[in-house]
């Protein structure tokens, strides 16, 4: 009989696999329920979104695979080359092949071609990779502000520009977040990520309060009282929070929320958790928030138990990534903060997103395959 050890170096960490499972069924589902009088208010067909979302899903669980069973060293190498090709594509925004909508120019795509690609969420896997990869030429040079911080707080710093010109502001924000936490947990010195901080700090309040049009301002303010604008600013929060409310402890049921009924807007991207709450109540989020805290907390062990440096970046980067992005998007759907978009990870929906969770859910597990030696 072979050793659990043996067992464990050819299937990873079991339970980061069936919680990832659970989130993406329960996500699809949660899609399909919050989607439905929107996809026949826009196509007539109430099914339009859940035949989407059904086929990212089939292309993210092959990424997954591939990526599980890729050497997650072979990323350590391409360090570069992801950092070129996240400017690039960044880059690649303001050609013809960028698509805009609502004001924003986020997508990239090709007429005719049903599928786009959103250049921000590629980058915050390139500045894993590439922050990851760059460091684990020498770990012993994060303690150097000037030749182990400096470049790579650089490249974050170019792809934070290129996506507040879309403008992406959220995006940027949680970019800049998952490289301060790599910093962190790679071993940076404190007095160097208190320069840090405090340059996004002023930074932050530069690009809210110098906005010409003042429309940044506005929403910030908007979460602190969004009842006073709840036509205006206020409305989509505002529409979050009457979900919650009515959801109470257990929730109307599956498929009979209300706001889903062209009153939410986004019902089924960043506010799909007030839908969750309107539908299955205060115990249905309680459940999805363990689900996501056991898989943080996987992911925190996978980094811990790495078997080298590199491992560890790569899988706290990813971690962090995800904690980064359920905290501001239960922070936003409970105006806890200003509204924003940011993605519910795996729950939302959304192609590009899921696809590369998934596929760094695949990277995940390749190092825990690996740490099990």
């Amino acid at each position: 009989m072979k050793k659990l050890s043996e067992q464990k170096m050819k299937t990873g960490d079991l339970i980061i696999m069936g919680l990832v499972s659970v989130l993406v069924i329960f996500g699809t589902v949660m899609i399909f329920s919050a989607s439905y009088y929107s996809a026949i208010a826009e196509s007539g067909d109430p099914y339009a979104y859940l035949k989407k979302q059904l086929v990212w899903v089939a292309i993210g669980t092959v990424l997954l695979w591939i990526c599980y069973k890729i050497d997650y060293h072979v990323w350590g190498k391409l360090y570069l080359i992801a950092m070129v090709a996240g400017l690039a594509l960044l880059l690649a925004i303001f050609t013809p092949l960028g698509i805009t909508e609502m004001g924003a120019t986020r997508w990239l795509g090709i007429e005719g071609v049903p599928f786009t690609i959103m250049p921000g969420e590629c980058a915050k896997v390139a500045a894993i990779i590439f922050t990851a990869g760059y460091l684990d030429r020498n770990p012993k040079i994060i303690q150097s502000f000037w030749r182990g911080v400096v470049p790579v707080v650089a490249i974050a710093g170019i792809y934070f520009g290129l996506i507040m010109a879309q403008p992406n502001m959220s995006t940027g924000m949680t970019l800049c977040i998952i490289v301060g936490g790599m910093l962190l947990i790679g071993g940076a010195k404190w007095s160097h990520l208190g320069i840090l901080i405090g340059a996004a700090l002023v930074g932050g309040m530069a690009l809210i309060f110098m906005d010409e049009d003042g429309y940044r301002y506005e929403r910030m303010l908007s979460f602190l009282d969004p009842f006073e604008d709840s036509l205006g600013n206020g409305w989509q929060v505002v529409q979050s929070l009457l979900a919650l409310g009515t959801g109470g402890l257990t929730g109307l049921g599956l498929g009979n929320s209300i706001q889903k009924n062209l009153y939410l807007p986004e019902a089924q991207n960043d506010f799909i958790l007030a839908i969750i709450g309107e539908e299955l109540g205060f115990i249905g989020i309680v459940l999805l928030m363990l689900v996501f805290l056991v898989l943080i907390w996987r992911g925190c062990h996978v980094a811990m138990n790495a078997p080298d440096f590199l491992g560890m970046m790569l899988a706290g980067g990813i971690t962090i990534m995800i904690g980064v992005q359920v905290a501001i998007n239960v922070a936003v759907v409970t105006s806890s903060m200003p509204p924003t978009g940011i993605i519910l990870p795996f729950i939302s929906y959304g192609g590009n997103a899921l696809m590369l969770f998934m596929a760094c859910i695949g990277i995940l597990l390749n190092v825990s395959k690996r740490s099990s030696r």
